[in-house]
This record gives C-alpha cells, structure tokens and sequence, in this order.
C-alpha cells in the first residue's frame, strides 16, 4: 500500500552534482610544448640516448653534456629527428639548468641523482633522473605516435613492461591514418576559430569531424571533406540562439550497455540532467566540463515534479545550451518521454531520442533467458503498477495480463505487487506461472528473487529485509521456465 499523503517526502528542487568528478590520479598527464625550448641532457649512456631522441622528436633544442659520451649518442647528435641536438664533452654544472625547459640526467649513484635534482629545482626546471622516481618532477611513460594525435601511457613507475603491453594493444588497434586526420584537424582549427560560431556550430563541426574520421581512418582528408562538415552546421544549426534537447537511454545500470550514439550525445552535452536511477558510472562518459544536475524521481521518496524538470530543461534550452536528459532504461519506455517531449516542442525547442537498453532486455541478457520463447510465448507486453498517485493503475487489463501466452513485464512493482498479484488471479492467472523479481538490473549488486506468481510478494519482502535494494522489476510467463534451473542457482547465490 502506498503511504499515508502525510508521511510521503515534500518534494526536491533539482540540484547540481558537485565533486567526486575525478577520482585520484597518480600521474597528472600533461603535454609539454617544446619545440624551440632548450632542454638539458647529463649523461651520455644508453638509457639517456631514447630521452635525447624523444626530446629532438618533441622540436626540443637539445643540449647533451656527457664526458665519455656513447657511440649511439654520438650518432644520434649527427642525425636528430627533430630539434637539433647539441654534444658537450664535459660535466654538467648548476648554471647549465639556468632557463631550461626540462632537466634529464643519468645518474650512476642516489648521490649524484639527489645532487642534480637539486640543482634542477633550484633552477625552477622540472626534473627527471632517469629510473630513479624519488627525483623526479615527472616521467616518460609508453607513447603511442600518431602526431599531432599522441597518447602517453602511465603505471606510475610500478609496471612499465605493462605500460608497453598496454601500447602495443592501442599501436595493433588504432590506425595509422589517424595521423593525417589530426593534421587536417590541427591545420583546419584556426579557421573553424575564425569564424566565431556559437559553441553549437563548433560542437557540431568538430562531431562530425570525429565521425567522418573514424568511419574512415586510412581516407586522406580533403577540402570537400571540409566543405562538407560546413554545409552540414548550417542544416544543424538551432535558429536564433535556441539550444537543443536529447533525451538519452541510460539503459538498466551496467555502463557497458550504453550505445555509441548515447556516449556522443553525453560527450557534446553541456548540461546533463539525470535521474536517480542512473549508474555513477554512467556519469563518466559526459564532458568534464558539463553541469551536472540530479532532476530524479524516486518512489514514495525525495522526488522533483515533473513540471519543475520540464520547466529547468525548456530554460537551459532557451539560453542556448544542449541539454542532454538522462534516463534510465529507454526514456521511450515508462520514462516520461511524452511529457518533456511535449514541453519542448511548446517551446519551439528542438528535440531528439537516443534509445537505450531497457530493463527488461538488460535482465534477459544478464540471466541468458528468453522473453518471447515460440513454445510459451505468443507476446511480450510491458505495464506499470504505479499510478499518479502512487496505486495500482484502475484501468489496468487484467484478463490480458493474465494471458498464459504472454510474458509480462511490471514496472515500479514493488508497492502494489500483492495487490497485482491478487487480481491476476481474480482474472484466473495460472497461479504457479513462474516469475521473477529483479532488483538493480546488470548492476554488481543485481538481487534475483524467483517463485510462483503467487508467492512472488512474500519472497520480495524477504529479499528487502535481507538487503536487497534499487529499482524492481518483474517479469511473469511461462517462457521463464525454460531456465528456470539456473534462475533458482542464480537466486541462491545473490540473496543469501
């Protein structure tokens, strides 16, 4: 039963999410320009020959002191690939730092390394010793190069054979022509600049600069290319300043059942309002920079109006941002869809739908079970068990709920469930139909509770007070009893 209209929780006004965006980080990765920079070298051996390499390769003028220099080094210092490079045959002093944009060295002993960092840090210059973290500023990690695209890889120092693992799996994945496409972005970008366009038109070349780029990597870029993006921002382009609404499918909690189309649209948002039950880890995939705002409705619970949800959407519209609204499952499926749609459209506001995973399918794959088996199953229906006012629905059909040749799926089940149950069986639902009870769906913490139809309620109870917790779905039919089994194993295991 629903509770008493006094005991129900005043509603909540939407908030922004705040901290915990990114969690600690060993390493900050940064790029250095240093093309032109004068970058100390001390020492001459074989670990200071691939630093002295990558520096000339980064533009670097490279100054290398080393009194017994290797031959590589010496053969290096003939033939820079990039930056030239300089060969002292002496010891390096504290003035050689003076002005560096990077200190290296290759220090035999603690002694010698602790003395150039040192001198290093007194010079302002950020340092590295070579294979001696505890003097260093910061630290060459694996590089994948694809310049200007280049990818640098970290484990902190603890595992650097696995850091070249990592890079040769993104080396064996990531094309090569990645490299002309990132020259054609980085020739391009100024005169995108050029332009002035609103943020929109900007987000909208570069989107379609990325697609154009990965459904074809070893394509030369063009000028028709170009022209082409262009004449498509003109098409794309919201008139008159207004933003643009996406309604996008979280799907059922598990990250990895997001669609491409749904990281695109989170990755170009700059204001995500999102629901409660949204996974964290669903947050992620959006742009750092974009404002983060918790709109959630919870049953029975904390909850903004829907009206409230509507308005601030239309409003961050209005001011010219693209708003994403994040839902989980399908926004199409008992997410409210026709409400915000409705709302922006009344507002002249443009809007789009990205579909997403919907519980049911989420829970079918999960548990490896067919909803619509041709044996027991003639059609799949969807249904809510939660009215306005927090009841079951009045108008709910049940002799075709109850139809043996269905598989049903109940939404927001958990509080009228006995009374759900009761009335099925009023309209002569065969009372041992197999049925599930599936609480946070693809989740980690994922509870399956299985039994008879008419037994369902009591083990929910059961399964709540054991620990069981986040959204419920059920689903009932016979096309159940085909894994009926390795359902029950699969109930012992995740609710004792």
């Amino acid at each position: 039963m629903a509770p008493p209209a006094d005991k129900i929780t005043p509603p909540r006004a939407p908030r922004e999410k705040s901290g915990g965006r990114m969690e600690p980080l060993a390493r900050l990765p940064v790029f250095f320009a240093l093309a032109g920079k004068r970058v100390v070298v001390a020492g001459g051996g074989e670990p200071a020959v691939w630093k002295a390499e990558l520096l000339s390769a980064a533009g670097a003028h490279v100054l290398v002191l080393a009194e017994e220099p290797c031959a590589d080094m010496m053969a290096l210092a003939a033939d820079a690939p990039g930056g030239p490079i300089s060969l002292e045959h002496r010891a390096w002093t504290p003035e050689d730092l003076a002005g560096a944009a990077l200190a290296i060295a290759d220090a035999e002993d603690e002694a010698e390394a602790a003395h150039f960092a040192q001198a290093a840090r007194a010079a302002g210059v950020p340092v590295n010793v070579i294979d001696k973290p505890a003097f260093c500023d910061f630290a060459f990690g694996a590089i994948v190069n694809r310049s200007p695209l280049v990818l640098g890889i970290s484990t902190d120092g603890a595992a650097p054979v696995f850091g070249q693992a990592i890079r040769a799996k993104i080396e064996a994945i990531l094309p090569r022509g990645f490299k002309r496409w990132a020259q054609a972005a980085q020739d391009w970008r100024a005169g995108v600049a050029a332009l002035n366009l609103p943020f929109q038109a900007r987000r909208a070349f570069w989107e379609g600069f990325a697609a154009r780029a990965l459904a074809a990597p070893e394509r030369e870029p063009d000028e028709s290319d170009r022209a082409a993006l262009f004449r498509s921002i003109e098409t794309m382009r919201p008139q008159g300043g207004t933003g643009s609404v996406v309604l996008v499918g979280a799907g059922p909690g598990d990250p990895e059942l997001l669609t491409l189309k749904a990281v695109r649209a989170l990755q170009s948002a700059e204001v995500v309002l999102y629901d409660d039950l949204v996974s964290p880890q669903v947050l992620d995939f959006a742009r750092r920079e974009a404002k983060k705002m918790l709109v959630g409705k919870t049953g029975y619970g904390p909850s903004c109006k829907q009206s409230d949800i509507n308005g601030l959407m239309v409003q961050l519209a209005l001011e010219g941002r693209r708003v994403v609204r994040l839902k989980g499952g399908d926004p199409m499926v008992f997410g409210r869809a026709g409400e915000e749609i409705t709302a922006c459209r009344a507002a002249g506001i443009p809007v789009e739908v990205v579909p997403g995973i919907s519980s049911p399918q989420g829970v079918a794959a999960t548990l490896v079970t067919s909803l619509t088996h041709r044996d027991h199953a003639r059609r799949l229906q969807f249904v809510t068990a939660h009215a306005r006012d927090g009841k079951l629905p009045k108008d709910l059909d049940f002799r075709a709920l109850s139809d043996p040749a269905a598989t049903t799926i109940v939404y927001m089940p958990r509080r009228t469930l006995a009374e759900l149950v009761a009335r099925l069986v009023e309209a002569g639902i065969d009372a041992q139909v197999p049925a599930l009870a599936v609480f946070s769906a693809t989740r980690p913490e994922q509870v399956v509770v299985s039994a008879p139809l008419t037994r369902l309620a009591d083990e929910v109870e059961r399964a709540v007070s054991a620990g069981a917790s986040g959204p419920c779905l059920v689903l009932y039919g016979h096309a159940l009893s085909e894994g009926q089994a390795a359902l029950m194993d699969t109930t012992s295991a995740r609710v004792s």
